[in-house]
């Protein structure tokens, strides 16, 4: 409750600051009363969703998940213009004491607002406004194909332009569109590759979560077959269950789902993939996380029977056991496929020029491919969404990557 409270304190507080300076810009009443009346509407049903709301507690619903997003957006909005305002009362604040103490009055007075730094700071705060929006409205189901072609020495001849899709991070509970997803779905079966690889989180925590999609995502194929491994949130460790044995129950659903969705699903085992007499190893791992996230994965049981000249394909969910463990292990892992960062569903990439999200303070492979050691390792942005019901910037991803022999010259 005290949290609460504090909150509250603060969010209305910021509210006041800001109506003082839209009153000295707007001669109109009912601009900053606008204003307060939104601002007061997402404050109210934010406190609502996570306290009274439907399905109260851990589990992130529809509801509470655009609860958040409009208070996030408010608050970009807010905080912008706060710290042009604050800025300028530091100003105005040194600016009466200079008056005070060598002002020919003597006395205290603080300089009025300057009306353009207001619009200033109302231009400026309009973008992350404008743009949190506009994810949430498109920028969710803005499906990017991103291609990569990838050269090895040591390729077997057969794989020489072999196709891989992979999806990550479906996170099923938090769709909303159906006819978005339909697309999305098509656009990966229009990449007709040899092989299609998901690197897990199917759902944000429950197996029911799937159920309305599970249709759709099984037209999904592939000549070669469809592969998945498990993500963090498919365990449903972040909600409070009624038994240990109802819990084990939805996973063990999860499992059977996959299966009967046509993914053939790799926990902590390998397959063979066969052309003519060459072979490569696709190994896939349970989810293994650095910082308190789960590490079920065991890479030396799932690739233990794996020769180790094998050119060998790595599925496992988060890019921290690529650094971890997975580099500097003795089994020489070719490409690994993950995802888990969602790159944080916000940032900006230009092609050649730019690519930044906050996430790469927490995840330093977090978007893309990378190589280190001879070994390479892609981290898709993920299919779906959680927690801000959209993206800025960072676009769902459907990767095809193009498996080449490198010539020796």
């Amino acid at each position: 409750m005290l949290r609460w409270i504090v909150f509250v304190l603060i969010y209305l507080g910021l509210s006041f600051y800001i109506v003082q300076a839209l009153r000295s810009l707007f001669r109109q009443p009912w601009v900053y009363l606008v204003y307060i009346l939104v601002s007061l509407a997402i404050l109210v049903n934010f406190i609502y969703q996570f306290t009274a709301g439907e399905e109260a507690g851990r589990v992130l619903s529809r509801p509470k998940s655009y609860a958040f997003g409009f208070l996030l957006t408010m608050m970009s909005f807010k905080l912008v213009i706060i710290l042009f305002l604050f800025s300028e009362d530091i100003f105005r604040i040194l600016s009466g004491v200079y008056q005070k103490l060598f002002g020919e009055s003597k006395e205290f007075s603080l300089p009025e607002r300057r009306r353009f730094l207001g619009m200033i700071a109302l231009g400026i705060a309009a973008l992350p406004f404008g743009a949190l929006l506009y994810g949430m409205y498109k920028g969710k189901y803005n499906f990017k194909v991103l291609r990569y072609t990838l050269e090895f020495e040591d390729l077997p001849d057969s794989f020489d332009g072999y196709r891989i899709t992979q999806i990550s991070d479906i996170h099923s509970g938090s769709f909303d569109d159906r006819k978005k997803i339909e697309y999305g779905v098509d656009l990966i079966n229009k990449q007709k590759s040899d092989l299609l690889l998901f690197t897990g989180d199917m759902v944000n925590n429950k197996t029911e979560e799937m159920l309305p999609w599970a249709d759709l995502f099984s037209t999904l194929e592939a000549k070669d077959g469809k592969f998945s491994v498990l993500g963090n949130h498919d365990y449903g460790d972040y909600i409070a269950w009624e038994t240990e044995a109802s819990k084990q129950k939805n996973l063990q659903d999860l499992k059977d789902l996959q299966r009967n969705m046509g993914f053939d699903l790799l926990l902590n085992e390998h397959r063979y993939l066969q052309k003519g007499k060459d072979r490569i190893a696709l190994v896939g791992v349970e989810n293994w996380g650095k910082g308190g996230f789960k590490k079920a994965g065991d890479l030396k049981k799932a690739s233990a029977q794996i020769h180790p000249n094998d050119f060998t394909i790595l599925m496992s969910h988060d890019p921290s056991h690529w650094s971890e463990e997975v580099l500097h292990d003795e089994k020489h892992y070719h490409l690994t496929l993950s995802g888990h960062t969602h790159g944080m569903q916000f940032g900006i990439e230009i092609p050649g020029w730019v690519k930044w999200s906050p996430v790469k303070w927490r995840y330093p492979h977090w978007a893309g491919i990378y190589k280190e050691l001879g070994q390479f390792i892609n981290v898709n942005r993920g299919f779906g969404f959680l927690g801000y019901p959209g993206r800025v910037g960072i676009w769902p991803e459907i990767t095809v990557l193009t498996l080449k022999k490198k010539t020796l010259t």
